[in-house]
């Protein structure tokens, strides 16, 4: 195919744009407290050798495209087990998470700005004999220039926000230039499938395959810590709130506080989706009268309210109760996970703006695990039907793990067929 005018245009506006993207990216990363020859892996520069044998490179933006395809790595590592891995994304944050559950025969470093010679030290140094992109992860010039390199093409979990969908639209010739370098795309819904086609991309390459988040297992626990935090709560009744966001917060103490009113010993566990936020959430806390204490210096789970203002170790809060409200919902944001919820053992209560996961939500709805709340009152009337009436409580709880169950048998066929489409032996 000829190459889009668009396209050229694009490579000179980032190379001229590198020098300052560049900057930027590595100072935010040594903000975050990433060594600087680690930080410099965004310019291509690798920090890890490239293992002997066929190498499968894995791209995902942040924390949840990444954690999402370490089970898929895992499985595809006990089927081919002379393959190596690598996974590379952009965020401090995820790079911390993937090294603690690290599969078998992977490595991590920070993918390569999206220009020519960032992507050219990459490629030439890794030579990757196939190449699998998760989600949205559609930089023009990474996916062309991989193509170049011969390497198959994967893109799973494909999505796409409409406003999205519109900008590809709008320019037809750019995006079948840059989604025909792919083998395989597995969208999460026939939605997608569909959208993927209308905007160019080849349509016999197109299937629904999985959510991969549905695969990414239990998260990991502190059995020690588990212990203390036991010990210190004793019998006392306990609900989660995870990875809420700014305006959540208070529609959560409120409920909370309403809650005590009827049950004086409720505990609840609060844990914003940014920690660094944990200045305003504390000033929350305060305005409602509750005491609380804070992981970050320390504490166990005590007072009205538990602020786990730390990363990786949601798993540790998430088994210290049976419900979990998942924040990202109560406004426009477009939810969160829900499978790392039922994987843990909990039911989930989430705010009506779930668009970004509304099948899983819908399915979760239909099986009895899953319960969406509208408001302040709509969470205290949930919350607090589930305190009282323990035999509803232990159904949604077993309907949640079922849920994940059956979504994680799914996973050999994703694994096998991605190996066929790769041409992987």
């Amino acid at each position: 195919m000829r190459v889009p005018l668009l396209y050229r245009t694009y490579v000179a506006l980032s190379m001229a744009a590198l020098p300052f993207a560049a900057r930027s990216v590595v100072t935010k990363l040594r903000k975050a407290g990433v060594p600087t020859h680690r930080a410099h892996e965004r310019l291509g520069h690798a920090t890890e050798n490239r293992a002997k044998g066929q190498l499968i490179w894995f791209h995902a933006a942040s924390v949840g495209e990444s954690l999402s395809v370490l089970a898929l790595i895992t499985r595809i590592g006990t089927m081919l087990p002379d393959a190596q891995f690598l996974i590379t994304s952009g965020t401090a944050t995820s790079a911390t998470l993937i090294a603690q559950r690290m599969p078998p025969r992977t490595v991590h470093q920070f993918a390569p700005l999206d220009a020519p010679g960032p992507l050219s030290r990459f490629l030439n140094h890794w030579r990757p004999d196939a190449a699998v992109f998760v989600e949205s992860e559609l930089w023009p010039q990474m996916l062309r220039r991989t193509h170049t390199t011969g390497a198959a093409m994967a893109l799973v979990n494909a999505r796409m926000s409409g406003s999205s969908i519109k900008a590809w639209a709008k320019r037809p010739r750019l995006a079948a230039f840059v989604l025909e370098v792919f083998d395989l795309i597995l969208t999460q819904n026939d939605a997608m499938a569909e959208a993927m086609v209308r905007i160019h991309a080849p349509a016999p390459r197109v299937a629904r395959g999985q959510n991969l988040k549905s695969f990414a297992g239990r998260l990991p626990t502190d059995e020690d810590l588990l212990f203390e935090a036991r010990a210190k709560l004793g019998h006392r009744p306990v609900w989660i709130a995870a990875s809420t966001h700014k305006g959540e917060e208070q529609i959560v103490l409120a409920a909370h506080k309403l809650l005590r009113e009827t049950h004086p010993d409720l505990h609840l566990i609060l844990i914003p989706r940014h920690p660094e936020r944990a200045t305003e959430v504390i000033q929350h806390i305060a305005d409602t009268g509750m005491d609380y204490t804070r992981r970050s210096r320390g504490d166990l789970p005590g007072g009205a309210v538990y602020l786990a203002d730390t990363l990786g170790e949601l798993g540790n809060w998430y088994a210290l109760g049976d419900i979990v409200f998942l924040g990202g919902s109560l406004l426009p944001i477009g939810g969160h996970n829900p499978f790392e919820v039922a994987q843990s053992g909990d039911t989930v209560l989430s705010g009506n703006h779930v668009f970004n996961f509304a099948e899983t939500f819908a399915a979760m709805e239909a099986a009895g695990a899953a319960r969406i709340v509208a408001d302040t009152a709509d969470l205290v009337a949930q919350v607090d039907g589930l305190l009282r009436d323990p035999a509803a409580l232990t159904q949604a709880v077993t309907a949640a793990k079922s849920f994940a169950t059956e979504e994680t048998g799914k996973l050999d066929s994703i694994a096998t067929r991605l190996i066929t489409a790769l041409r992987l032996t």
